[in-house]
């Protein structure tokens, strides 16, 4: 496809030829060392575009896997200061989106709002922003503030956003949205929710980028999803648990790298048959 609605190139190149890949991991966890190596082993593994969460004591929207994450993270000493010095260490080379919750963008400039925020990761090379808890209707100074430094700002759809409430959210995207698989708190799920297809289907209208997240953890699941019409996939939970392991059993780091590596080979591998299918059916020639 040809994206149209975003500010950053390199996000949209990321969707410019198959079925983007957008792994998250939490920032920090469960140290800063490990936390770069295990970001560096998702662009090896085939990432398109990496969200990095900012840790913030309040993960509303996150399942106990994230929320685990997180607090792993926190005790690790991640700061907002010490994520943009994350960003600037990191030795990879795909776009990076920071997921976060408005009160820490919006607290980090005090009285002028987010923009102090959004210039810091710009200089620091962030490409765009995905804030769970911010509705479309309160998203204007953010919007303006990343259309200055030229970042991306993705919104979340659920299963059940329609309407009016649709078409703001889709009026202030850019970049990508995030097509939300099935209600609840992210975690990785064992099935395809029945919500998705529906999903897609709602949103083909809009000249966005769909990339489907929520409960996503193996190649047979992204085949499906990209099968059914989403242009990338958004894996968290299944990538954290291998984290979580490594830290409950005290892998060596290297090792839990390897399997990040491998399920992210997995993850690619399956999205690109998805695509495969997809495109034989639209071309039978």
């Amino acid at each position: 496809m040809s994206p149209t609605t975003g500010n950053s190139e390199a996000i949209a190149r990321a969707f410019a030829d198959g079925p983007a890949y957008i792994p998250y991991l939490a920032v920090g966890d469960p140290d800063y060392e490990s936390s770069l190596s295990y970001v560096e082993a998702l662009e090896r593994g085939g990432a398109d575009i990496i969200e990095l969460g900012l840790p913030f004591s309040e993960p509303i929207a996150e399942g106990p896997t994230i929320q685990e994450a997180v607090v792993r993270a926190l005790e690790g000493g991640m700061t907002p200061t010490r994520f943009f010095e994350f960003v600037e260490d990191l030795d990879v080379d795909v776009p990076l989106v920071c997921m976060t919750y408005y009160n820490l963008i919006y607290q980090w400039g005090a009285a002028d709002g987010p923009r102090p925020f959004v210039e810091r990761a710009a200089e620091a090379g962030l490409e765009g922003f995905v804030v769970p808890d911010l509705p479309a209707e309160e998203a204007g100074p953010l919007r303006e503030a990343c259309d200055e430094f030229g970042l991306d700002l993705v919104f979340i759809v659920a299963p059940t956003t329609a309407g009016e409430r649709l078409d703001r959210i889709m009026e202030r995207v850019s970049g990508y949205v995030y097509v939300q698989a099935r209600l609840g708190t992210t975690g990785a799920k064992a099935d395809v929710s029945d919500h998705t297809a529906e999903s897609l289907d709602r949103l083909r209208e809009y000249d966005v980028p769909k990339a489907v997240g929520f409960g996503i953890s193996s190649g047979e699941q992204a085949e499906r999803i990209v099968a059914a019409g989403a242009d990338g996939i958004i894996v968290g939970s299944a990538l954290v648990d291998i984290v979580a392991e490594g830290v409950a059993e005290g892998l060596a780091v290297e090792t839990v790298a390897e399997r990040l590596e491998s399920l992210s080979r997995e993850l690619v591998a399956g999205a690109e048959r998805g695509y495969s299918a997809r495109s034989a059916i639209a071309d039978p020639e």
